[in-house]
């Protein structure tokens, strides 16, 4: 392989400039990126029987991984099972001062989130981050239904995000379930599946993105279909469960 092209690698600075975290050094990033990595392994394996399914589905370049939302769980299991490459990145939160909370504020150093601001019109500013991500040669991982569904066989509608990006990009577009983190509990199985990677078209018109959005919501439907409802844990697992879950109802039993 010769030398990259000056072009490239001036492409690839200004897409490092729209990163998370663009203001820390690019080395400072990779480091706090692979620490967390196999911190966040090792206490998710530790806790949980976690297992990863048709890992030969991954694409193994920049793609779009649609995730069901069943606990705030999910994207640490996502961390503990992935490949470290391509760099992972996930889409939110949704939050207008990612400086609030100490939980934002760990995902702020650790610069994997590509957050957007709901109160604003910030989507060409999410798009332009998200089309970085690609750049760089990351991947992007979306909550679809965009908030916690109840229920390991069943989820909310998805939104038109994940095939919208994955159309304009030209990336493909891949449905990951899981399964198991409704409730969670010491040692308890948590499947991660990967489904087969679905093309995106050409353009993202209104008809494409609504077409794209249906063929994955039923793709992950059919992935999910007949998995297991997990009892309801103990006290420490029913506090571990609910510690960072933003039902949109308020609780639980509302949802």
């Amino acid at each position: 392989m010769g030398a990259p092209r000056p072009d490239d690698v001036e492409r690839r600075r200004r897409a490092e400039a729209r990163l998370p975290a663009a203001d820390v050094p690019s080395w400072r990033r990779t480091v706090r990126y692979y620490v967390t990595r196999l911190v966040v392994t090792a206490v998710v394996r530790a806790y949980l029987g976690v297992r990863l399914e048709d890992r030969g589905h991954l694409p193994g370049r920049p793609a779009v991984y649609c995730f069901n939302h069943l606990g705030w769980t999910d994207p640490f299991v996502l961390m503990a099972t992935l490949p470290l490459w391509p760099r992972l990145y996930f889409f939110g939160p949704k939050e207008e001062d990612m400086a609030a909370g100490g939980r934002n504020r760990l995902i702020s150093w650790v610069g994997t989130a590509v957050p957007y601001k709901p109160g604003k019109n910030d989507l060409l500013g999410a798009t332009r981050r998200v089309e970085a991500v690609f750049e760089v040669g990351g991947v992007l991982a979306i909550a679809g239904e965009g908030r916690i569904s109840v229920g390991e066989t069943r989820m909310t509608p998805l939104s038109d995000g994940p095939a919208y990006f994955a159309l304009r990009a030209g990336v493909p577009l891949v449905p990951i379930t899981i399964s198991g983190t409704s409730w969670v509990a010491f040692r308890r199985r948590v499947r991660v599946r990967v489904g087969e990677p679905i093309t995106a078209g050409d353009r993202p018109t209104a008809q494409a993105v609504a077409a794209l959005t249906a063929r994955l919501q039923a793709a992950m439907e059919a992935q999910i279909a007949g998995s297991p409802e997990p009892a309801r844990p103990g006290r420490v697992g029913t506090w571990v469960t609910e510690l960072f879950n933003d039902w949109p109802e308020g609780s639980r039993p509302e949802a």
